[in-house]
């Protein structure tokens, strides 16, 4: 189970209050390594929360036994090659309308192999360079059918 995620954003705090928006949580600054960070926090059961870096930090593996330790990331990519998927409670019109709102790219989208669909979800590109994938109540159970279907299949593999 992943509990939290962090990720990287131009405007941190910005990016922090829309996604506590959308998990319907809080926004609180991040009282870690790197200065100007912040934590968007669900408030569920389950601790999730999305932990929201400035872009020009980068984290690396400590020397020895040390543990992990942030740098400065001079070059910061344009677009990033990483994503998650992030259930909500919120409907589709209400997410399509925050990103609106942002001027983010948001649309609804299907996954799958080709002509065969398994589940869809919204694309929300966070400051239009960072994709969340976001799930709604009513798209959940394909996601997990889905899921259910790879296992097995992966199982008689």
């Amino acid at each position: 189970m992943i509990r939290h995620v962090s990720i990287p954003a131009a405007d941190p705090h910005h990016v922090a209050t829309v996604l506590a928006e959308l998990m319907q949580g809080r926004v609180y600054p991040f009282p870690g390594p790197v200065p100007g960070a912040f934590m968007a926090v669900a408030g569920d059961a389950l601790g999730t929360q999305i932990e929201v870096y400035p872009e020009a930090a980068a984290a690396a593996p400590g020397e020895g036994d040390a543990p992990g330790v942030f740098h400065d990331n001079p070059a910061p990519p344009q677009y990033w090659p990483f994503h998650l998927l992030l259930s909500v409670q919120l409907d589709e019109a209400a997410i399509q309308a925050i990103g609106d709102r942002e001027g983010w790219h948001t649309r609804r989208f299907h996954r799958g192999p080709p002509g065969r669909p398994l589940f869809d979800v919204i694309e929300f590109w966070v400051e239009n360079r960072f994709l969340i994938e976001v799930s709604t109540p009513d798209m959940d159970p394909a996601y997990l059918r889905a899921y259910e279907g790879l296992e097995a299949m992966m199982a008689r593999a």
